[in-house]
């Protein structure tokens, strides 16, 4: 009997995936570089994944960037990757391999892992930041992903900045301003170092002390931290667990908090009213999409066929 699920986190670099049981045990994983510029490119490389594995799995989950209808498991817009936009990934797997397929947004997929077996599982509303490229995200209330009328909850990225206005009057996005790559990038520029994206070393230079790479990570922080704040303001969760690559720096999570504090104090009417949320490091970075993206497959299976899964407690 086929027990297990084969999990795919699509990304413009590399497409990751791997094999996890029902319990949310990753067994094996790999990835391959997402060298594709069309659909049907797109469709070749995940067939290379599928078939080995085809006879031993009983689900196919996929995370995607863009805006994910969940009931039909379309994708639009697509992110770093737009040639799936209107891409309807469930149904062509489904048609094809003959087996259940789910589709999820990457933002969301991360939470999910969070809220399923990470740092959220034990609280009732929180949310995740995901610091990449851009800015993923996603909302816990009672427990559910918050997806919204249009699919949209949580799509940190595109907040408006109104503290960075051009003359023209257009306001950049989040998805610049509190960018980790950019951040990294513009360290690495300032302090003329050879590879641009070479975070390891950006960060040894933050932890040493250098004073310019210091003061850009800390502004960004400072931006990071008044995300936060406004989330807080309109949603009022209990934690905000805090991913990405970057969030392997523990100083990255001390920093945020840092200056989340400053902005509490600096506001008197913010330090007597406002009740602050945990802010923590996410339990999964390079791997959380693949269990997100597993726990969603599971829970929308579970209720189309009102089951309950006694062993996840899917259905709380």
């Amino acid at each position: 009997m086929k027990k297990d699920y084969l999990a795919i986190d699509v990304g413009g670099t590399n497409i990751k995936y791997g094999i996890l049981d029902h319990s949310g045990i990753l067994l094996f994983n790999d990835k391959v570089p997402s060298n594709c510029h069309c659909l049907d490119e797109f469709y070749q490389i995940l067939d290379k994944i599928i078939q080995p594995n085809l006879k031993r799995i009983r689900g196919i989950a996929v995370s995607v960037p863009g805006k994910v209808d969940v009931r039909t498991g379309t994708v639009y817009f697509g992110g770093a990757l737009p040639f799936l936009n209107g891409a309807t990934i469930k149904k062509t797997l489904e048609d094809k391999y003959h087996i259940l397929v789910g589709v999820e947004n990457n933002g969301k997929s991360a939470a999910l892992a969070e809220l399923w077996l990470g740092s959220l599982n034990d609280v009732s509303n929180s949310a995740v930041i995901v610091l990449g490229t851009m800015v993923g995200g996603g909302i816990i209330l009672d427990h559910h992903l918050i997806r919204g009328s249009h699919f949209q909850a949580g799509e940190i990225s595109f907040v408006l900045d109104h503290f960075r206005s051009s003359g023209s009057g257009q306001n950049t996005i989040i998805g610049n301003t509190c960018s980790a790559v950019k951040m990294i990038e513009q360290i690495a520029t300032t302090l003329d170092l050879p590879d641009k994206k070479d975070g390891k070393r950006v960060f040894e230079e933050i932890v040493h002390g250098n004073p310019q790479a210091v003061e850009i990570f800390e502004n960004y922080c400072y931006q990071v931290a008044q995300l936060i704040m406004d989330l807080q303001a309109v949603i009022d969760v209990e934690k905000v667990a805090i991913g990405g690559g970057v969030s392997a720096e523990m100083i990255l999570i001390r920093e945020i908090n840092r200056q989340y504090d400053k902005l509490m104090l600096a506001n008197p009417v913010l330090s007597k009213t406002f009740t602050r949320p945990k802010l923590v490091q996410a339990k999964f970075r390079n791997s959380a999409n693949l269990y997100g993206a597993l726990y969603a497959l599971l829970t929308q299976y579970d209720k189309k066929h009102n089951q309950v899964d006694e062993e996840l407690n899917l259905i709380r």
